[in-house]
């Protein structure tokens, strides 16, 4: 059959649900069926629960950065680059590739999963002054940090300064932010053993969050033992608190409070990838509103899933969404990918329906609360638990091998504080991990779509359109 002839199927993200919805077409289709193509900047699939393991050095980055590339068998093409526009009327999605050129791609069947970006609010000094935790690259970078904190802190003779050195900020309450301040708590409370000149009591993590409790999700008990265990190595919660200013050495909390930090980690919620809003279509707080089925209403071809997605959750009902978690990006992605294929068959989709199995919140070394299944657990049990399921998702037996080896050596060797140098010379912060501003509107899509269009072969490359800082 010739190629030009083949339905287009093009998936964008290769996130969780990217990369499932990728490799079940893969398994399902013959290679005469349809030509499938992955949008990505980057050829991996990110473990995102696992960054604050990567934070703390306990994992090493390239364990869960699974490679796209590795197998041969493996038939997709993909584009480096990241998907800044859509034109639904058209069918073309505007693609900016690495190499900063602009390229239109053409499709039949388009499959939404672009993700998140950290939410921001409009707090003076913030994305100047804080570092995200939604990038490997932001992972390495705060571990490089804190422990150069301690490197600046143990070498400066001013008491002031060392003290600000020493004091950590996390702003956010959820899962991510819990276990962010959880694992770097315990990375230097055993560094600070190497520093003989360095008092640890100096050292403080302070956790704040606007709700009124950490992990809501998990329920009051766990929610309350979480809280326990947090507490008990010093962390300083504070609830129904947020920033109201950041600076270069200290943050300002809403409740008038003063800290003296050069360390501000915002880990305060997501949403939905800016891609979602060139499309011109209605959504969900920011998500694209999609049927059961995770199909656009109205337009043929078009599916939305993972973060970026209000997927009805039908196993709440009472018109709950589902969350942004990986367990329903997983099973999306592969759903997504079986509706896909009946669609160009021409037979009826099915609506998507999972049960959640349950949450699992590591805390670091023998600390964890999980509820799978909802049943309760603390400590070692929850755990194993915890790991269990994290080291279960991951896709490849490399990866799990990786995994495993570097948490069976952080057990028996303990932690390391190598300090590798990440981009030494130049700070960086949280604006300079996420290109927020790299998007169209969707009037320069429609723009640039009835310009010269591509050819059915291919995409045609341009050099024209903004260009992220």
């Amino acid at each position: 059959m010739n190629t030009v002839t083949r339905p287009r199927i093009l998936v964008v993200g290769a996130g969780f649900a990217g990369v499932e919805c990728v490799r079940r077409l893969e398994r399902k289709l013959s290679p005469d069926e349809a030509d499938v193509t992955l949008v990505t900047p980057f050829a991996y699939q990110l473990y995102l629960p696992l960054l604050p393991q990567v934070a703390s050095g306990v994992l090493t980055p390239q364990s869960i950065a699974v490679s796209l590339r590795r197998s041969k068998k493996y038939r997709t093409r993909i584009i480096p680059g990241g998907a800044i526009g859509v034109d639904l009327k058209s069918k073309v999605c505007v693609i900016r590739t690495i190499t900063d050129e602009i390229v239109n791609e053409p499709y039949d069947y388009i499959v939404l999963a672009p993700g998140s970006i950290t939410r921001t609010f409009d707090i003076p000094g913030l994305t100047d002054h804080a570092f995200g935790m939604k990038t490997l690259a932001e992972a390495a970078y705060i571990r490089d940090h804190v422990i150069s904190q301690l490197d600046l802190a143990d070498a400066s003779q001013d008491p002031v300064e060392r003290a600000s050195r020493l004091q950590f900020v996390v702003v956010g309450g959820g899962y991510a932010g819990t276990e962010t301040a959880a694992c770097l708590q315990r990375l230097t409370h055993a560094a600070v053993k190497r520093y003989p000149r360095l008092d640890p009591s100096l050292i403080k993590w302070h956790l704040i969050d606007i709700a009124p409790k950490l992990m809501p999700e998990l329920g009051d008990k766990l929610g309350s033992s979480a809280q326990e265990i947090l507490r008990r190595r010093g962390i300083e919660i504070s609830l129904g608190t947020s920033i109201a200013k950041a600076g270069p050495e200290e943050v300002t909390f809403t409740d008038g409070r003063v800290i003296p930090t050069r360390t501000l980690i915002w880990t305060a919620g997501v949403v939905a990838s800016p891609l979602i809003a060139t499309l011109g279509a209605e959504t969900v707080k920011g998500r694209l509103a999609v049927a059961s089925e995770m199909n656009l209403p109205g337009e043929d071809g078009v599916f939305a899933l993972g973060d970026s997605a209000a997927v009805p959750d039908l196993a709440k009902g009472d018109g709950a969404m589902c969350p942004p978690t990986a367990q329903h990006a997983l099973r999306q992605g592969r759903h997504v990918a079986d509706n896909v294929i009946a669609s160009l068959q021409g037979q009826a989709m099915k609506p998507y329906v999972h049960k959640d199995l349950g949450l699992v919140v590591d805390l670091g070394g023998t600390d964890a609360v999980s509820k799978p299944l909802g049943i309760e657990l603390r400590g070692l049990p929850a755990q194993v638990v915890a790991r269990g399921y994290h080291w279960s998702a991951l896709r490849t037996n490399v990866a799990k091998t990786r995994v495993m080896t570097n948490w069976l050596l952080n057990a028996v060797a303990g932690d390391d504080f190598v300090r590798t140098g990440f981009q030494a010379r130049k700070a960086a912060r949280l604006k300079d991990f996420e290109y927020t501003d790299a998007y169209l509107t969707p009037e320069q899509v429609r723009e640039r779509v009835d310009g010269p269009r591509p050819d059915v072969d291919g995409p045609r490359p341009d050099v024209d359109g903004p260009r992220p800082d």
